[in-house]
Order: structure tokens, then sequence, then C-alpha cells
């Protein structure tokens, strides 16, 4: 039930994201002129099938290795090598937020295309950031408490009636080492808690973190399939490769932390890795009507931007870093502590980098 109410709202908010986005291809009278100088629809369309399969590739092999831990131990997430991977993608996610869809999202809720009130005297873009950091907030705490809430009301059920099985083959039979034995399974199922606990934390901030990934990779793919210009297609199709796959390897290692079933991984890897190709493809669709300039397109996109950024923004700094870097195996290592220092700048820097181009 928890799966399908989790699958449910994701489904529920690509499609609110699909249905909004065509609105952009609607005119509403900007006198604002568009950037025609290099196009070339012919090598765009050619360019656009490149970036489909390059992007779906590089989404799918990043969120799929951490998951191939399960098989293989050398690459298992209890490994202290796991830390620095995850600091590196946790750089690139944190930076995306940052440099990337934030600056977006204000250049275009102050784009002078739109009314001067209330888009140029209110910061819309920081406030839609902000909200959706609380929002976040309030989903990760509500949902981790209430399948905590869940699982120990499970775990407590299933102690009582363990309890009174051995209280009843005592009465019948006078074995110590029956009442021992469940003594013991008492014991382990009752400590064993902070396990359970840190389980369902892992599970929570991997299903969230999608959903803030999954709006802004159909924007950016819609961007690209949008686009007309071949040298900007190239351009992107590199930033947008390298990106994909480091937020996969970041989603991915949240998802193996989470020791999800097999299908549930195998579905939200396929779910991440085909909606940056699917935004390409709704893109092709709207490029002859598409206006990134009317007054619509600016209000949608500005505004799922603005509330993507903040959700990657805290998932990475508090459900991503500050997890890690507490974790008593970093907190006790000298050398590992520093490194996943320098691996998280290392993210963080090259994806900033990568503003330049894209």
């Amino acid at each position: 039930m928890a799966r399908l109410c989790w699958s449910s709202v994701t489904l529920l908010l690509v499609l609110v994201t699909l249905c909004l986005l065509p609105l952009t291809a609607h005119s509403s009278g900007c006198e604002c002129s568009e950037e025609e100088s290099g196009i070339d629809k012919t090598e765009s369309r050619k360019l656009h099938i490149v970036a489909i399969f390059a992007i779906l590739a590089a989404s799918t092999i990043g969120c799929s290795i951490p998951a191939l831990g399960r098989w293989f131990p050398a690459i298992s997430p209890e490994k202290d090598y796991f830390f620095l991977i995850k600091a590196f993608a946790a750089g690139v996610i944190l930076a995306t937020g940052f440099i990337h869809i934030l600056p977006d999202a204000i250049e275009k809720l102050t784009s002078p295309c739109l009314p001067e009130s209330p888009w140029q005297d209110f910061p819309f873009a920081g406030f839609g950031a902000m909200i959706a950091a609380i929002g976040t907030l309030m989903m990760d705490t509500i949902a981790t408490g209430y399948f905590s809430r869940r699982h120990f009301k499970k775990a407590a059920s299933a102690v009582n009636d363990l309890e009174a099985t051995v209280d009843a083959e005592r009465r019948h039979a006078d074995h110590v080492h029956v009442h021992t034995h469940g003594a013991a399974m008492v014991v382990d199922a009752a400590t064993n808690g902070d396990g359970d606990s840190q389980l369902i934390r892992n599970r929570v901030i991997s299903k969230v973190l999608e959903l803030g990934i999954i709006v802004h990779s159909v924007i950016i793919g819609m961007s690209v399939g949008a686009s007309d210009t071949p040298s900007t297609i190239r351009s992107l199709i590199a930033a947008l490769t390298f990106h994909q796959f480091f937020e996969g390897l970041g989603l991915g290692s949240c998802i193996a932390q989470g020791k999800f079933r097999l299908k549930s991984v195998v579905i939200m890897s396929i779910f991440f890795s085909l909606t940056t190709p699917v935004g390409i493809v709704i893109g092709i669709g709207i490029a002859s009507n598409y206006n990134e300039n009317n007054h619509t397109a600016l209000i949608v996109e500005g505004l799922l931007d603005s509330l993507s950024a903040g959700i990657l923004i805290y998932m990475s700094l508090v459900d991503l870093l500050a997890q890690d870097f507490m974790n008593p195996c970093v907190q006790n290592r000298g050398k590992l502590q520093l490194l996943i220092n320098i691996f998280l700048l290392l993210g963080a820097g090259l994806m900033s980098l990568l503003a330049k181009w894209a």
C-alpha cells in the first residue's frame, strides 16, 4: 500500500508537469524577439536523437551502478569509497540546484516579457525555492514518522505474539531452551530498532529525492527538444550526459541504501532514466509553436524550476551530505573525512563549471 501511495504521488507529479508544459506552446502576445541565428532543423533533429540515447544511457548506467552492489560486494554501499562517490554526486546535485536551476528560475520570473506587477515586485523564484524546501522537510519528516510508526507497530505485535507462543509452550512442556530461544528473539527484535529506523529513513530519502529530480529533468529535456540550434544542442548533450550520470549515481546510492526489492529498484531506475528523454520528445513535439518568451512559458517553467531547486538544495544538504558527514564511520577517520570534503568540492565545482555551456 505504501509503495502504491508513493508511486501514485510520483505519477501525479509527472502528469501535472507534462500537462502544464504544453501550455507553454500558446502565445500570449509578448513582443520580445527570439534569436534566430544558427537554426538548422534537419541537423537539430539528428542531434535530438543522439541526445535521447546518450542521456538515457548515462542516466541508466549512473543509477544502476550502486544497485549492482547486491551482486558485486566490491561496489556495495557499505564500502568506504562509497561515501566518496556519494559526496561527489551530492555536490553535483547541490550545484544543479544553486547554479543551474535557481538562476534559470530567477531569469524567467523576472523577464521583461512579464508584467511588471507582480513579477518584478516580488522575488517569486526565491520564495518558490523556500516553500519547496520547507515542503520537502515536512514531507520528509511526516513520511519517516508514518512509516516508522507503521513498522514498529507491526514489530511490537509480532513480539507480543512471540511472547504468547513462548509462554504457552512453557506451560505445556518444561523445556527451558524454548523459553531462552524465544527471549533471545524478542531481544533481537527490540534491539534492531535503530537499523530499521535508518532503513526507513533511506527509503523516504530516495523517494523524495526522485520526486525533485523528475520535475527539472522533464524541463531540461523539453528545453533540449525545443531548440533548433545545433551548437546549443551539442553543448547541452555533453553537459546533460555528465549531469544525468552523476545525478543518477546519487539517486542510485540512496536507492541501494534503502534496500528495496529488485522490482522497486528497477522501476525507480527506469523512471529516472526516462524523464529527460521524455522531456526531449515533448520539446520536439511543441517546437513548431514553442515561444520561450510568452507569459505562460516563463511563469510555468520559472515556478517549476524554483520548486525543483528548493527540493534539490534541501535534499543534497540535509539528506545526502549531512547524513554522511555526521556518520561515525566518517567522523572517526580523519583521512576519510578529508577525502569526502574534497570529493564534495570536486562534484560541486565541476557541475558549476558546466554552467558556462549549459
